[in-house]
Protein backbone atom coordinates (compact mmCIF):
# COMPACT_ATOMS: atom_id res chain seq x y z
CA UNK A 1 0.00 0.00 0.00
CA UNK A 2 1.08 3.32 -0.79
CA UNK A 3 0.63 6.99 0.38
CA UNK A 4 -2.67 7.50 -1.80
CA UNK A 5 -5.40 8.44 -0.06
CA UNK A 6 -7.37 6.03 1.13
CA UNK A 7 -10.77 5.78 -0.73
CA UNK A 8 -12.67 2.51 0.68
CA UNK A 9 -16.61 3.12 0.58
CA UNK A 10 -17.87 5.34 3.69
CA UNK A 11 -13.68 6.51 4.39
CA UNK A 12 -14.43 9.87 6.29
CA UNK A 13 -11.19 11.13 5.98
CA UNK A 14 -11.49 11.93 9.62
CA UNK A 15 -8.44 13.46 11.33
CA UNK A 16 -7.82 13.19 15.04
CA UNK A 17 -6.15 15.93 16.47
CA UNK A 18 -2.56 15.36 17.79
CA UNK A 19 -1.51 16.89 20.66
CA UNK A 20 1.91 17.82 20.45
CA UNK A 21 2.49 16.87 24.11
CA UNK A 22 3.67 14.87 26.35
CA UNK A 23 1.78 12.60 29.27
CA UNK A 24 3.38 13.28 32.48
CA UNK A 25 6.48 10.52 33.23
CA UNK A 26 6.68 9.79 29.62
CA UNK A 27 9.24 10.64 27.25
CA UNK A 28 9.03 10.53 23.32
CA UNK A 29 10.51 8.18 20.76
CA UNK A 30 10.53 8.09 17.10
CA UNK A 31 11.03 4.20 16.67
CA UNK A 32 8.09 1.60 17.59
CA UNK A 33 8.98 -0.02 20.11
CA UNK A 34 7.38 -4.09 20.06
CA UNK A 35 6.47 -4.73 23.76
CA UNK A 36 4.17 -8.04 24.34
CA UNK A 37 3.36 -10.85 27.17
CA UNK A 38 4.19 -13.59 25.18
CA UNK A 39 5.11 -14.97 21.72
CA UNK A 40 3.84 -13.62 18.46
CA UNK A 41 0.82 -15.21 16.90
CA UNK A 42 0.85 -16.77 13.71
CA UNK A 43 -2.44 -15.49 12.38
CA UNK A 44 -3.27 -15.38 8.83
CA UNK A 45 -6.16 -13.01 7.15
CA UNK A 46 -8.22 -16.59 6.06
CA UNK A 47 -7.93 -17.85 9.96
CA UNK A 48 -9.02 -14.40 11.43
CA UNK A 49 -11.95 -14.15 12.58
CA UNK A 50 -13.69 -11.34 15.01
CA UNK A 51 -16.63 -11.38 16.99
CA UNK A 52 -18.57 -9.80 19.41
CA UNK A 53 -20.36 -11.08 22.07
CA UNK A 54 -23.12 -9.37 24.00
CA UNK A 55 -23.76 -9.93 28.01
CA UNK A 56 -26.92 -12.02 26.74
CA UNK A 57 -24.42 -13.87 24.87
CA UNK A 58 -26.24 -12.77 21.41
CA UNK A 59 -23.13 -13.31 19.20
CA UNK A 60 -21.65 -11.17 15.53
CA UNK A 61 -19.04 -12.30 13.78
CA UNK A 62 -16.90 -10.91 10.55
CA UNK A 63 -14.56 -13.42 8.50
CA UNK A 64 -11.17 -10.93 7.25
CA UNK A 65 -13.33 -10.85 4.09
CA UNK A 66 -16.31 -8.95 5.63
CA UNK A 67 -14.13 -6.95 8.35
CA UNK A 68 -12.41 -5.47 5.12
CA UNK A 69 -15.87 -4.68 3.02
CA UNK A 70 -16.84 -2.20 5.78
CA UNK A 71 -15.94 1.47 5.73
CA UNK A 72 -12.47 2.19 7.19
CA UNK A 73 -11.35 5.29 8.51
CA UNK A 74 -7.70 6.76 8.81
CA UNK A 75 -6.37 7.97 11.98
CA UNK A 76 -4.17 9.87 13.15
CA UNK A 77 -2.95 9.97 16.82
CA UNK A 78 -0.51 10.30 19.56
CA UNK A 79 0.47 7.06 20.92
CA UNK A 80 0.95 6.28 24.79
CA UNK A 81 2.61 2.79 26.20
CA UNK A 82 2.68 2.36 30.19
CA UNK A 83 6.45 1.74 29.64
CA UNK A 84 6.77 5.62 29.17
CA UNK A 85 6.94 5.86 25.81
CA UNK A 86 5.33 8.37 23.23
CA UNK A 87 5.11 8.70 19.89
CA UNK A 88 3.73 11.49 17.91
CA UNK A 89 1.74 11.63 14.68
CA UNK A 90 1.42 7.67 13.92
CA UNK A 91 -0.86 6.65 11.20
CA UNK A 92 -3.83 3.90 11.41
CA UNK A 93 -6.23 3.15 9.28
CA UNK A 94 -9.25 0.64 10.86
CA UNK A 95 -13.29 0.16 11.25
CA UNK A 96 -14.34 2.42 13.63
CA UNK A 97 -15.89 -0.13 16.86
CA UNK A 98 -18.94 2.44 16.32
CA UNK A 99 -19.29 0.72 12.71
CA UNK A 100 -19.07 -2.73 14.56
CA UNK A 101 -21.30 -2.55 17.15
CA UNK A 102 -24.15 -0.44 14.93
CA UNK A 103 -26.44 -3.06 14.96
CA UNK A 104 -25.80 -4.67 18.28
CA UNK A 105 -28.58 -3.88 21.38
CA UNK A 106 -26.61 -3.73 24.35
CA UNK A 107 -27.10 -2.26 27.88
CA UNK A 108 -23.37 -3.32 28.92
CA UNK A 109 -21.01 -1.07 30.25
CA UNK A 110 -18.07 -2.66 29.90
CA UNK A 111 -16.07 -5.41 27.94
CA UNK A 112 -13.33 -6.91 27.60
CA UNK A 113 -11.32 -7.49 24.40
CA UNK A 114 -10.17 -10.87 23.43
CA UNK A 115 -6.73 -11.83 21.57
CA UNK A 116 -5.34 -14.91 19.36
CA UNK A 117 -2.48 -15.91 21.96
CA UNK A 118 -4.76 -16.06 25.05
CA UNK A 119 -4.17 -12.00 26.17
CA UNK A 120 -7.00 -9.86 27.13
CA UNK A 121 -7.72 -6.11 28.38
CA UNK A 122 -10.74 -4.52 29.85
CA UNK A 123 -11.89 -1.31 28.34
CA UNK A 124 -15.22 0.54 29.71
CA UNK A 125 -17.66 0.13 26.10
CA UNK A 126 -17.66 4.38 26.56
CA UNK A 127 -14.15 4.67 25.77
CA UNK A 128 -14.68 2.50 22.72
CA UNK A 129 -17.55 4.67 21.13
CA UNK A 130 -17.87 7.86 19.59
CA UNK A 131 -14.90 7.74 17.16
CA UNK A 132 -12.82 6.49 20.36
CA UNK A 133 -11.78 3.32 18.77
CA UNK A 134 -10.89 1.33 15.86
CA UNK A 135 -10.01 -2.27 14.98
CA UNK A 136 -6.57 -1.08 12.93
CA UNK A 137 -5.59 -2.93 10.31
CA UNK A 138 -2.80 -0.86 8.72
CA UNK A 139 -0.27 1.26 10.02
CA UNK A 140 1.76 4.14 8.26
CA UNK A 141 0.31 2.92 5.22
CA UNK A 142 1.20 -0.41 5.40
CA UNK A 143 -0.51 -3.68 6.31
CA UNK A 144 -0.18 -3.52 10.18
CA UNK A 145 3.22 -6.07 10.93
CA UNK A 146 2.37 -9.16 13.31
CA UNK A 147 4.89 -7.90 15.85
CA UNK A 148 2.59 -4.77 16.12
CA UNK A 149 -0.46 -7.14 16.26
CA UNK A 150 -1.04 -8.06 12.19
CA UNK A 151 -3.46 -8.80 11.03
CA UNK A 152 -5.53 -6.59 12.84
CA UNK A 153 -5.27 -5.26 16.64
CA UNK A 154 -7.62 -2.98 19.10
CA UNK A 155 -6.66 0.76 18.76
CA UNK A 156 -7.63 2.87 21.94
CA UNK A 157 -4.68 5.65 21.68
CA UNK A 158 -6.28 7.98 24.73
CA UNK A 159 -6.00 5.26 26.82
CA UNK A 160 -1.98 3.25 27.70
CA UNK A 161 -1.19 0.78 24.61
CA UNK A 162 -1.42 -2.33 26.73
CA UNK A 163 -5.67 -1.30 26.09
CA UNK A 164 -4.89 -1.81 22.49
CA UNK A 165 -5.01 -5.28 22.04
CA UNK A 166 -2.76 -6.98 19.46
CA UNK A 167 -3.91 -10.00 17.29
CA UNK A 168 -7.81 -9.18 18.92
CA UNK A 169 -9.67 -11.83 17.90
CA UNK A 170 -13.36 -10.20 19.68
CA UNK A 171 -15.00 -8.09 22.59
CA UNK A 172 -17.30 -9.33 24.92
CA UNK A 173 -19.67 -7.36 26.13
CA UNK A 174 -19.86 -7.31 30.17
CA UNK A 175 -22.61 -5.28 32.64
CA UNK A 176 -19.74 -5.06 35.07
CA UNK A 177 -16.01 -4.69 35.05
CA UNK A 178 -13.13 -7.41 35.18
CA UNK A 179 -10.06 -7.48 34.81
CA UNK A 180 -7.70 -9.10 32.05
CA UNK A 181 -4.40 -10.26 31.49
CA UNK A 182 -2.31 -7.37 33.16
CA UNK A 183 -5.03 -5.60 35.19
CA UNK A 184 -5.09 -9.12 37.30
CA UNK A 185 -1.49 -8.55 37.69
CA UNK A 186 -1.72 -5.13 39.16
CA UNK A 187 -2.03 -2.83 36.20
CA UNK A 188 -4.51 -0.38 36.28
CA UNK A 189 -8.42 -0.92 35.71
CA UNK A 190 -8.56 1.93 33.42
CA UNK A 191 -5.39 3.01 32.25
CA UNK A 192 -5.72 6.97 31.44
CA UNK A 193 -1.55 8.56 30.71
CA UNK A 194 -2.91 12.28 31.51
CA UNK A 195 -3.36 10.52 35.22
CA UNK A 196 -0.55 8.73 35.18
CA UNK A 197 -2.69 5.89 35.98
CA UNK A 198 -0.19 2.45 35.46
CA UNK A 199 -1.40 0.71 38.69
CA UNK A 200 -3.58 -0.58 40.66
CA UNK A 201 -4.43 2.53 43.17
CA UNK A 202 -2.57 5.22 40.61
Amino acid sequence: MDDTPLTSPGFVGKRRRTSGALPPGQYLTQDFPVLSAGPTPSVSPEAWEFSVVTETGATRAWSWSQFRALPSEEIHTDIHCVTRWSKFGTRWEGVSIDTLLGEIETAAGFTMAHSYGGYSTNVPLADLRGGKAWIAFAFDGKELEPEHGGPARLLVPHLYFWKSAKWVRGLTLMRADEPGFWERLGYNMYGDPWREQRYTGD
